[in-house]
């Protein structure tokens, strides 16, 4: 009985060490937090792993003078959701009329915003209740879903620059989207200048789950590095993005390389070559000049609040790593 009592005692005694494991966080031993964020993969250091996504979204912006102001904005296509955040309207948006998630990198602000789907009922297009609905000409369809709100359409096939004017003349707000721009091209040409980014080549590498890509300089991170004014490498000084293969694989060395993985097989697949001897011997693995970006952020979105998160990975790892 003895011994009952003492395993029952133990096993509570151990629950109770659990219980506190998990409200504690981890410290060293004079207190200071251990970080349990994962910061490199493959022997590759990641860049911003701790990224705070809660300042993605920008400074909420004011109407142009003499325009009333929006108050409850409905989205139909996601692609825009990036120029909303960007003008810090992310708090006005009631709904998203689309199907699919929210990019992950726009925070918990928009993150929170119902998902209503791109046919939504009369009850959830009745809380929504917005004045303006945002929409695109492919997503338009789904702005009739709420009657007699002012649709705003955006043509989204310029650019992510134009897009974003659009969105902003469309949410009244013209002067702070010029504005927001200019502050970003200043912020860009001051970059590359502090960086001696003319003297730098970067390569731009992704893995998808069983091949690795050149991305081409149309590609969004192409194109933000081109304005920072960052060299790429004479093979990749090409819009279209391409395949490396066994005869063309050192086109993927540089000064510094910037890699991605596209999903969990494009993870799988870039470890084992980023621990492969044919990687290795190129001269940027060697030199440990090899780092690792969300593809998300870098291509598979675009818009101001995207290209300011590049912007700042490169600020905070390329005077370091080349």
């Amino acid at each position: 009985m003895a011994r009952t009592i003492g395993a029952v005692t133990s096993a509570l005694a151990l629950l109770a060490l659990a219980g506190c494991s998990q409200e504690t966080p981890l410290t060293t031993p004079d207190g200071s937090p251990i970080s349990t964020v994962t910061t490199r993969v493959a022997e590759v250091n990641i860049v911003n792993a701790d990224r705070d996504l809660t300042q993605t979204c920008l400074a909420p912006t004011a109407p142009d003078p003499g325009v009333a102001d929006v108050a409850r904005i409905v989205v139909t296509d996601p692609a825009l959701l990036d120029d909303v955040c960007a003008l810090g309207l992310g708090p006005k948006v009631t709904a998203i009329a689309a199907d699919g998630a929210v990019p992950t990198y726009l925070g918990p602000q928009l993150g929170a915003v119902p998902v209503i789907g791109a046919t939504p009922d009369a009850r959830a297009a009745d809380q929504a209740d917005p004045d303006v609905v945002l929409t695109t000409p492919r997503t338009e369809a789904t702005a009739k879903s709420f009657g007699d709100a002012h649709v705003a359409t955006v043509a989204s096939g310029d650019g992510w620059q134009e897009r974003f004017r659009s969105v902003a003349e469309a949410l009244g707000r013209t002067e702070a989207g010029t504005r927001l721009l200019d502050e970003f091209h200043t912020e860009t040409a001051k970059t590359g200048r502090r960086m001696d980014a003319a003297h730098n080549q970067v390569s731009l590498v992704r893995f998808t789950g069983d091949s690795e890509m050149i991305a081409g300089t149309d590609t969004f991170a192409g194109q933000i590095l081109a304005e920072i004014g960052i060299q790429r490498p004479a093979p990749q000084r090409t819009p279209s993005s391409f395949t490396l293969t066994d005869k063309n694989f050192t086109d993927a060395d540089a000064d510094l390389i910037y890699v991605s993985f596209q999903g969990e097989r494009g993870l799988a697949h870039g470890k084992e070559v980023l621990l492969d001897d044919r990687w290795l011997d190129m001269g940027a693995p060697t030199w440990k000049r090899v780092l690792s970006v969300d593809d998300e952020i870098w291509y598979q979105t675009s818009g101001l609040a995207a290209a300011w998160l590049v912007l700042n990975d490169v600020k905070g790892s390329l005077d370091g790593n080349s």
